[in-house]
């Protein structure tokens, strides 16, 4: 891809005109272009000093710019990277928001909370402290990490390659979401297995179960669905209420 075309499509990803990632017809469809331009981006700028106050660093991506203009709040020691998208009333703690990702209006991305490059963070999503969604660049038509609106991720709970949280879900403190990982529903007479995917509105929480290994039986990490959000309550107020009714910490 030319040069001039990789800057395009990176400065309309920076001003939320084009995504890595798009709801189409009720599943996500991958923007391979786009995340090509990324990649390519990275190959064609060169390291750079960059002094802010007293701090110095050495990088090839610089930082968005223009937060008041889209009534973002984004407080000192966060690192918002150019080629990030933020929708209005984000607030970014000191955490951190790589290049491709999309978050939305109104979600929160708490203290030393990582979004990760290319990962589509729905509206009014909280990213409690310390969580760490991961990224996905490579290959091109991977999908990236996406957390639909209004979910709620807990402390150092850990969302990686290319996980889908359906709108509305709770993850709880602590709880690692992989693409191998056991999603398993609880909450009915036989337990029903998912695999990359929390469906909307469930109660996810920490889990084990056993595996037989030739040295003898263990228990292995999976991730327990054990109920279902209330539709009745607003979703900006319910989170820790969802948390305490089903005996979860919410951080």
């Amino acid at each position: 891809m030319d040069p001039s075309t990789v800057e395009e499509i990176v400065a309309a990803i920076d001003r939320g005109e084009r995504r890595v990632a798009e709801k189409v017809d009720g599943g996500w469809t991958v923007d391979e272009e786009a995340k090509q331009a990324i990649l390519d981006y990275f190959r064609i700028r060169d390291v750079e000093p960059q002094e802010l106050g007293p701090f110095e660093y050495t990088d090839k991506i610089p930082l968005k710019h223009g937060h008041a203009a889209q009534g973002v709040r984004v407080v000192p020691g966060a690192v918002v990277r150019y080629g990030s998208f933020l929708g209005e009333g984000v607030v970014v703690m000191p955490g951190f928001v790589n290049i491709g990702a999309w978050v939305g209006p109104g979600t929160m991305v708490d203290t030393w909370a990582t979004v990760g490059s290319c990962a589509q963070i729905g509206a009014n999503v909280h990213l409690a402290g310390g969580a760490g969604i991961g990224g996905v660049l490579e290959p091109v038509n991977a999908r990236p990490v996406i957390v639909e609106d209004d979910a709620f991720i807990g402390s150092r709970a850990i969302v990686v390659e290319g996980v889908v949280v359906g709108e509305g879900a709770v993850i709880a403190p602590h709880v690692s979401l992989t693409a191998s990982v056991p999603i398993i529903d609880v909450t009915g007479d036989e337990p029903v297995e998912h695999r990359g995917y929390v469906p909307p509105r469930s109660v996810v929480v920490p889990g084990t179960r056993p595996k037989n290994f030739p040295a003898g039986t263990y228990q292995v990490g999976c991730a327990l669905i054990i109920g279902q959000r209330s539709e009745s309550t607003d979703s900006k107020l319910s989170l820790n209420e969802t948390l305490r009714e089903f005996g979860i910490a919410s951080g």
